[in-house]
């Protein structure tokens, strides 16, 4: 799992998103940044996560939060997820796993008794000047911006 913690540097990055426009972390520089990183685009836990984060867009937005999801599906895959559920902010491809590495987000998990490597599903706080305020490890998916917003 992840060894970065509150205060770190956040990692820089730079990825496309589900239309192959280039992001890097230094276009949110002077917001607060919402980096979620999840497993799979349209599974069960994602989706309810994503969603819960959408429905609650306006609320982050009031207290200067800007949102990008990150997973390592194809840019067609988080388009289609994307869309189909009007998401309204960015999903990053990261297929060749890049910025989920930076972010030591990936590693062996545990599913129905088998072992596997894959996306551990943690969200990055990260303040206007590129640094980490808080790591959440635990995500309630369907109560993910209240975690984020209780502060």
């Amino acid at each position: 799992m992840t060894t970065l913690k509150e205060g770190d540097k956040a990692p820089d990055f730079k990825a496309e998103d589900q239309d192959g426009n280039e992001i890097k972390l230094s276009d949110y520089k002077g917001k607060k940044l919402v980096l979620f990183f999840y497993p799979k685009a349209s599974t069960p836990g994602c989706t309810a996560e994503a969603c819960n984060l959408s429905d609650n867009y306006e609320a982050m937005k009031k207290k200067g939060y800007e949102i990008l999801g990150v997973s390592a599906d194809s840019k067609k895959r988080q388009q289609n997820f994307k869309n189909k559920y009007n998401f309204n902010y960015p999903l990053l491809a990261d297929e060749d796993k890049k910025v989920i590495n930076a972010y030591g987000v990936w590693g062996p998990k545990k599913f129905m008794g088998k072992e596997y490597d894959g996306i551990h599903r943690t969200t990055f706080i990260i303040n206007e000047e590129g640094k980490i305020e808080e790591v959440i490890k635990k995500v309630k998916t369907k109560a993910h911006a209240e975690q984020i917003l209780e502060d």
